[in-house]
């Protein structure tokens, strides 16, 4: 079978899956594909520029119509996937679905398209055993889903044993804007032990003042922009520690958020295992200095 897979949770999963050689195409986000695999996607903005610009170009191309990432139909064409895996939950994280569709209809070979939308926990556990079925690995995806369950699993048990307290928490997804944190990312703080205190498990993130954040009167502030690794998430702090007094008796927190938060499929669960770690990090091993930095 040749795989093109347009978001990174979807190829870990087919990594993880044993069917990393099977992948033809990736998006241009993806970092767990096989050396060599072509990427099929670019993204139209500067993602390296500050936030606020970022915000303001996201907002631009969508109210335009335009789209805010480019898939190369000639290189599509090439590679003549018989799968192409997309998304139908975000259009501002990667290639919309009805592009994806419309591509892949007209391809001379149109290929099966899977898109997956998982918003919660055990919709993204749902979407692995999907991909699995997709890709004839069903015993080898249903495997996985349980060892990500006992691992949870296990997150929960060490917090009862240790009767650890339950952190208020703000999981931060913009800093400029500020955003907060949606989809599965309040679950994942209810699961590592914490409560998310501007958050709706399964909702959309949205935006929100600071006067909010500050009545939210969060105990712990995690930032974790959509999208970055650890170093942005550091920078995106620190800025946000030295305009908002209110963040001055806070304990704050930058994490990767590509990895842990922002990317769903199997990843999902070091997320819950990081966020413990912060929340309750005498219950646990310690917490892996790539994953996160204490900020104040």
């Amino acid at each position: 079978m040749r795989i093109v897979s347009l978001l990174p949770g979807a190829t870990d999963t087919v990594v993880a899956l044993g069917a990393g050689a099977q992948l033809v195409g990736v998006s241009h986000s993806c970092d767990s594909a096989p050396a060599g695999v072509a990427a099929v996607t670019r993204c139209v903005i500067d993602a390296d520029g500050p936030s606020a610009s970022i915000d303001n170009d996201v907002r631009e191309i969508t109210e335009s119509g335009s789209a805010l990432y480019s898939l190369d139909e000639a290189l599509l064409t090439r590679l003549a996937p018989d799968l192409v895996i997309t998304q139908g939950l975000c259009e501002v994280c990667a290639v919309s679905e009805a592009a994806v569709h419309r591509l892949a209809a007209a391809l001379p070979s149109p290929p099966r398209v899977l898109s997956i939308s998982g918003g919660t926990v055990d919709a993204i556990l749902a979407d692995i055993a999907a991909i699995g079925d997709a890709i004839d690995t069903r015993d080898e995806a249903y495997e996985l889903i349980s060892g990500l369950r006992v691992r949870i699993r296990r997150v929960h048990e060490t917090l009862k044993a240790a009767r650890a307290p339950r952190p208020r928490v703000a999981v931060l997804e913009w800093t400029d804007p500020l955003f907060c944190a949606g989809h599965w990312v309040p679950e994942q703080v209810k699961r590592a032990g914490g409560v998310d205190v501007l958050g709706t498990a399964g909702a959309v993130s949205r935006v929100i003042s600071a006067a909010a954040l500050e009545q939210a009167d969060p105990q712990l502030v995690i930032v974790a922009p959509c999208g970055f690794g650890l170093d942005r998430a550091e920078l995106e702090a620190r800025r946000l520690c030295a305009i908002l007094p209110s963040l001055a008796t806070k304990e704050v927190w930058a994490i990767d958020a590509n990895a842990l938060t922002s990317r769903p499929g199997l990843r999902m669960v070091d997320g819950i295992e990081a966020l413990a770690r912060i929340f309750a990090p005498s219950a646990f091993t310690p917490l892996a200095s790539k994953q996160a930095r204490r900020i104040q």
